[in-house]
C-alpha cells in the first residue's frame, strides 16, 4: 500500500494560478508529477465536475477539492500551501492551504479510512496551524501522517504568523454560555455526494459543537469508507436528529416523528453551534419540522420531509433523482441498440428475438436466407452477437420508464416508496402489453412523471399515519407498498391514464410532424439550453428530454427523437470544442491556465462533456457565455435542418457507428465551433488590448506574447 502523501505530492509557497480551476489543474499535474495517474485530464474533469457541486472553500483559510475518480488507482493527497491564496468559494474569504483528495472509483476501504481521519483533523486549528508554520517539505508530510496515526507528532512548530488568513473555524470561538441541557441525546447523519471529505469534517464539527453545549451526540457518517448505522436504541432515545446531508439519506425511515434539522453539508462546518442549539429547540417544540412516517414517541407535528428545503430546491431534487436513475438503462441500452445495428443491419430489427431463440453459437443464423443484407461483412456471427445485444438494449430500455417513476417515488417517500413507483412506472409503459388484441393506453415518460410523483405523495402519506407498535414493522415492507400502489395505480387508471396519454399523442404527433422551420426553431432552442449552464439544470433538462425519446423511439429508422438527440449531442460539444480552437486562434486573449484548459477542451467536447467549458466561463462570463450559446444554437439548427439522428445518447464522436448523416454531423458540429470560437474572440477583444488581459496573463507570458 503506498503511501497517502510524500514529499513529492507538496508544495509550499507556490504561486499555481488566480482562480480554483487553475489551482485543480495545477494540483493534478503535481499528481501526474508523482506517478500517481496517467491521465490527467479525466482527473481534472472529475474534480471540476466534483466543485460545480458545491464550493469545496472551507473557514480558516482552507480548501479541499476531491473527487472519486477511475484516473488514480491508488488514494493520493497533494498539499499546497498558496500564495497567493486562491478563492475557492468559503465565506471568510480565500484559501492558502489547499488539499486534492484523490480516490480512486472502486475505493480501497483502508486508505479511504485514512482519508476520514484527515477530514476530521482539517476543521482542527492546531493542525492547519503547523502546516502554515512548516518550513520543509518533510515536515507536512510528518504532520499528516501523525494525524492519520501513522507517525509521533512531528517537532514542535511556532504558532502561525499573523498574516494567515482567519485561523480557526467559527465553532473554535467560545461560544456563549449554553442552556442546562443535561440528559439531551440528539443523532446525527452527514453525507457528502463523494463521501471523502465534507461527510467526515461536518460530523467533527458537531461533535465538537456538542460537547461545548454539553449535549450527547451520535453520528452516522454515510460516507465512502462505509457507514456503521445508529444503534435502533440511540435513534429511540435522541430528543431530535440532525441531517447534514447534499444526498439521500439512506434509510431514512428510522428517524421516522423525530424532530429534524436539515442543511446541507457544508454547513455544520461553518456554524455547528448554531445547528445543535436548532435541534435542542426542536426537540421542545411540538409543531417542529419532523421527520416523514410514524413517530415512535408518539410525538405530534407535521410530518416535514426536507425541513429547510425550498419547494423548488425540492421540485428539482426529486425529479433529478428520478432522471438520474433512468438515464443509466437508456444510455446502456441505447449503446447496445446502437451496436445491434452496426452488426446486423437495420433488418435485424425484425429477426433478432427469433435469431436468439433459434440460434447459438453453434448454429449460427444465415444472414442472406434471413434478408439480413446489411450485416457487417455479411457474417452470421456478427449478426447472431448484433441480435445479442438488441434483445439486452430492449430489455434495458423496457425498465427506464418504471426506473424514472420508481425513483421519483423514492426521493419524496424513500424506501416505501419504489415498489407503487416502479408499479405505476409499469403502467406508464404498459408492461403487461396486450390482452386480445387490446392494449391499455401507454402514457410514457409524462406518465412515468405523473405516476411516481403519485406514488410519492400516497406513499409519504401513509407512512405518517399513527399505527400501533405492533403494525409498525409491517407499514414499509406491506402495508405501505400495497396501499400507495392500489391507491395511485388506481387513480391513474381510472382517472388519469387517459388524458396523459392523450397528451403523449399530441406530443409525439408534434414531435413526427415537425419540418422545415418548426424543428430548426427547436434544434436553436435545444442548443441554447445546453450551452447556457453546461452541465446544470437547463442542460439537464434538455438532455434528459433528449434521451428520454431516444428510449421511446430506439426502434425506429426515422424518428424525430433521434434527430432531437443528435441536436442535443451536437450543442453540448460545441462549447468546449469553441473555446479550445479559441485558445489556438488568438492566444494572447487567455491567460495561461485558460490556454492548459483550453488543450483538454478539445478531448472534453469531443467526448459530449460540456463542462469542460466551465473554467472559461467562470473566469469570463458575459463573454464567454453568449459565445458559446450562440455557437450551440447554430450546432442545434442545423442538425436540425440536415435531419442528422443518433441512437446512442452518450459518446460525441466516438459513437459515430450509431448516427445517421455522419457528414452533415460533422458539418454542423464544426459550423458552430467555428460561430462560437469567433464570437468568443470578438467579445474578448472588445474594450481591451489581448498583451493586457490580466495580471496574471502579463507575469506569465513571454515579451513576444506581450508584444503581439
Amino acid at each position: 500500500m503506498s503511501d497517502l502523501i510524500t514529499t513529492a505530492l507538496v508544495r509550499l509557497d507556490a504561486d499555481l494560478g488566480t482562480d480554483k480551476h487553475a489551482v485543480i489543474r495545477a494540483l493534478a499535474g503535481v499528481v501526474a508529477d508523482a506517478g500517481r495517474t496517467s491521465d490527467v485530464e479525466q482527473l481534472v474533469a472529475d474534480a471540476l465536475a466534483r466543485e460545480e457541486t458545491a464550493p469545496t472553500g472551507l473557514p480558516g483559510g482552507i480548501a479541499i477539492p476531491h473527487c472519486r475518480t477511475a484516473a488514480v488507482e491508488e488514494p493520493t493527497l497533494v498539499f499546497a500551501r498558496l500564495s497567493p491564496p486562491v478563492d475557492f468559494g468559503a465565506k471568510d474569504g480565500p484559501a492558502d492551504l489547499a488539499f486534492l483528495i484523490t480516490a480512486p472509483a472502486g475505493g480501497d476501504a483502508t486508505h479511504l479510512q485514512l482519508l476520514t481521519k484527515l477530514a476530521r483533523a482539517l476543521v482542527k486549528p492546531a493542525f492547519t496551524d503547523s502546516l502554515r508554520a512548516a518550513e520543509t517539505v518533510e515536515e507536512v508530510v510528518a504532520e499528516v501522517a501523525h494525524v492519520l496515526g501513522a507517525t509521533p507528532p512531528a517537532k514542535k512548530t511556532a504558532p502561525a504568523p499573523a498574516s494567515a488568513p482567519q485561523e480557526a473555524a467559527p465553532q473554535d470561538a467560545a461560544p456563549p454560555a449554553a442552556a442546562p441541557t443535561a440528559g439531551r441525546r440528539l443523532v446525527a447523519v452527514t453525507a457528502c455526494p463523494t463521501g471523502i471529505a465534507h461527510t467526515y469534517m461536518a460530523a467533527e464539527a458537531l461533535e465538537a459543537a456538542a460537547e461545548r453545549a454539553g449535549v450527547e451526540l451520535a453520528v452516522e457518517t454515510q460516507g465512502s469508507a462505509g457507514a456503521k448505522p445508529l444503534a435502533p436504541a440511540t435513534i429511540e432515545a435522541a430528543a431530535a436528529v440532525i441531517f447534514a446531508v447534499d444526498v439521500g439519506v439512506r434509510d431514512r425511515h428510522r428517524f421516522a416523528g423525530k424532530p429534524v434539522v436539515s442543511s446541507g453539508v457544508k454547513r455544520p462546518i461553518d456554524d455547528a453551534d448554531a445547528m445543535i442549539a436548532e435541534a435542542l429547540r426542536y426537540a421542545d417544540d411540538p409543531g417542529a419540522p419532523r421527520v416523514e412516517g410514524s413517530s415512535s414517541s408518539g410525538g405530534g407535528g407535521d410530518a416535514t420531509a426536507g425541513a429547510g428545503e425550498s419547494w423548488g430546491g425540492r421540485t428539482r431534487r426529486v425529479l433529478m433523482t428520478g432522471v438520474s436513475y433512468m438515464i443509466p438503462f437508456v444510455a446502456a441500452g441505447g449503446l447496445l441498440i446502437a451496436l445491434a445495428f452496426l452488426l446486423g443491419g437495420y433488418e435485424i430489427v425484425d429477426h433478432g428475438r427469433a435469431i436468439v431463440i433459434d440460434n447459438s453459437l453453434w448454429d449460427l443464423p444465415d444472414p442472406a436466407a434471413l434478408g439480413l443484407d446489411h450485416a457487417l461483412f455479411g457474417s452470421g456471427l456478427l449478426a447472431y452477437i448484433g441480435a445479442l445485444f438488441l434483445v439486452i438494449g430492449q430489455t434495458a430500455f423496457a425498465f427506464f420508464i418504471p426506473a424514472l417513476a420508481g425513483y421519483i417515488a423514492y426521493a419524496i417517500a424513500d424506501r416505501p416508496g419504489i415498489a407503487p413507483g416502479f408499479v405505476l412506472g409499469g403502467l406508464a409503459a404498459n408492461t403487461i402489453g396486450a390482452e386480445g388484441g387490446s392494449a391499455y393506453p401507454a402514457t410514457g415518460f409524462l406518465g412515468a412523471i405523473v405516476g411516481g410523483v403519485l406514488a410519492g405523495l400516497i406513499a409519504h402519506w401513509i407512512a405518517s399515519w399513527q399505527v400501533p407498535a405492533w403494525a409498525r414493522g409491517l407499514m414499509p415492507v406491506l402495508v405501505i407498498p400495497l396501499l400507495a400502489s392500489v391507491l395511485a395505480g388506481g387513480l391513474m387508471l381510472v382517472l388519469l391514464g387517459r388524458p396523459i396519454s392523450w397528451l403523449m399523442g399530441q406530443l409525439e404527433d408534434g414531435l413526427s410532424s415537425m419540418s422545415g422551420s418548426s424543428a430548426i426553431l427547436l434544434g436553436v432552442v435545444l442548443g441554447l439550453m445546453m450551452a447556457f449552464d453546461m452541465g446544470g439544470p437547463l442542460n439537464k433538462v434538455a438532455y434528459s428530454f433528449a434521451a428520454a425519446g431516444v428510449g421511446g423511439a430506439s426502434l425506429a429508422t426515422d424518428a424525430p427523437e433521434l434527430r432531437i438527440m443528435a441536436a442535443v449531442m451536437l450543442a453540448g460539444m460545441v462549447p468546449p470544442i469553441a473555446l479550445a480552437l479559441a485558445t489556438v486562434l488568438r492566444p494572447g486573449l487567455f491567460s495561461v491556465p485558460e490556454r492548459e484548459n483550453g488543450k483538454a477542451g478539445w478531448l472534453l467536447g469531443a467526448s459530449f462533456i460540456t463542462e469542460g467549458a466551465i473554467p472559461f466561463a467562470a473566469a469570463d462570463p458575459l463573454r464567454v457565455i453568449p459565445a458559446i450559446m450562440a455557437g450551440s444554437a447554430v450546432t442545434g439548427g442545423l442538425s436540425q435542418a440536415f435531419d442528422v439522428s443518433v441512437r446512442a445518447p452518450h459518446g460525441g464522436i466516438f459513437v459515430l457507428f450509431a448516427v445517421d448523416g455522419v457528414l452533415w454531423f460533422l458539418v454542423s458540429l464544426a459550423a458552430g465551433v467555428l460561430v462560437g470560437a469567433a464570437a468568443v474572440i470578438v467579445l474578448k477583444s472588445i474594450g481591451r488590448k489581448p498583451a493586457t488581459t490580466d495580471p496574471a496573463t502579463r507575469a506569465s507570458t513571454d515579451s513576444t506574447t506581450a508584444a503581439a
